[in-house]
């Protein structure tokens, strides 16, 4: 009989080793476009270590917020950073996006992307050793090195998103941001990705804000969820989110209807529930 018991990497609960000091806090966050305000008020913290998973119906501002936070539109409020050593700087923010359109048949390897993401050196004088190196090391954090030579064309949805997510930890940053990054995945290609990601921010002691509309997945491995929809409605843990009327209402939910047992995913439940094939081709 599969043992029940959820394996250790997908437990909600912080790293034993994680500082927990570093800090990105948004204070009075706002968002105003074409006269209508989009974000009011938004007062956030997300310490390292912390997996935050930020949910809301269509049209909340969700990946406004993220797109305000990386200062690609413009906001009132401020975005601070406190760094373990007392230090004042810039959060370093890396960021997946939910979509990137790219040209199928453009002759784009996975090592061109990040050369040309990574490095000022011309294509055409070719890929230093250092970088492949260092582009392999990346790609191997979230179990797609295989793909280093691969066209772009060529690569699922799954793959390509874990390519994004090496990208987005070249360098590792303090801060990384996922605007629903599983979206269109089948099963074991969200498990696969949520494995990666909790792993990842263990292991590097990263805090990670992600936008997800499938609440009992993203329960399974997020520390917090907050509820948005213009403003903050909610700011808690997941499994009191999975109850809480105001969640419930928000989304769409009757809070007075009769109680149905939440759908866990199967890599939430049985360990070995992701297929060892799907680490390296994934959807």
């Amino acid at each position: 009989m599969p043992d029940p018991t959820p394996p250790p990497i997908l437990t909600a609960a912080p790293p034993a080793d994680a500082c927990g000091a570093c800090c990105t806090r948004l204070l009075r966050f706002g968002v105003r476009l074409g006269g209508r305000t989009i974000l009011d008020n938004i007062n956030l913290h997300m310490h390292c270590g912390e997996l935050t998973a930020l949910v809301g119906p269509n049209g909340a501002g969700k990946t406004t917020l993220l797109r305000a936070m990386l200062g690609e539109t413009p906001h009132t409020g401020e975005l601070r950073f406190f760094p373990y050593d007392g230090s004042k700087r810039v959060p370093r923010i890396g960021y997946v996006p939910q979509k990137v359109d790219l040209d199928p048949h453009a002759p784009i390897t996975v090592l061109d992307l990040f050369a040309a993401s990574c490095s000022r050196r011309p294509l055409w004088l070719g890929v230093s050793h250092r970088l492949r190196a260092a582009a392999t090391a990346a790609l191997d954090e979230v179990e797609a090195a295989s793909l280093l030579d691969r066209h772009l064309g060529q690569l699922s949805g799954g793959q390509l998103q874990r390519v994004f997510l090496a990208l987005a930890l070249t360098p590792l940053p303090d801060l990384l941001l996922l605007d629903e990054p599983v979206s269109g995945f089948d099963t074991a290609g969200i498990g696969l990705f949520y494995d990666i990601i909790s792993r990842l921010r263990r292991r590097h002691d990263l805090a990670i804000l992600l936008i997800s509309h499938d609440l009992p997945a993203v329960a399974a491995v997020c520390d917090r969820m907050v509820l948005l929809n213009h403003t903050i409605l909610f700011d808690g843990p997941a499994r009191d989110a999975l109850t809480h009327p105001v969640v419930m209402r928000a989304l769409g939910f009757d809070p007075q209807a009769p109680a149905v047992p939440p759908v866990h995913p199967p890599w939430a439940v049985h360990p070995g529930a992701v297929p060892a094939a799907n680490r390296e081709t994934g959807t």
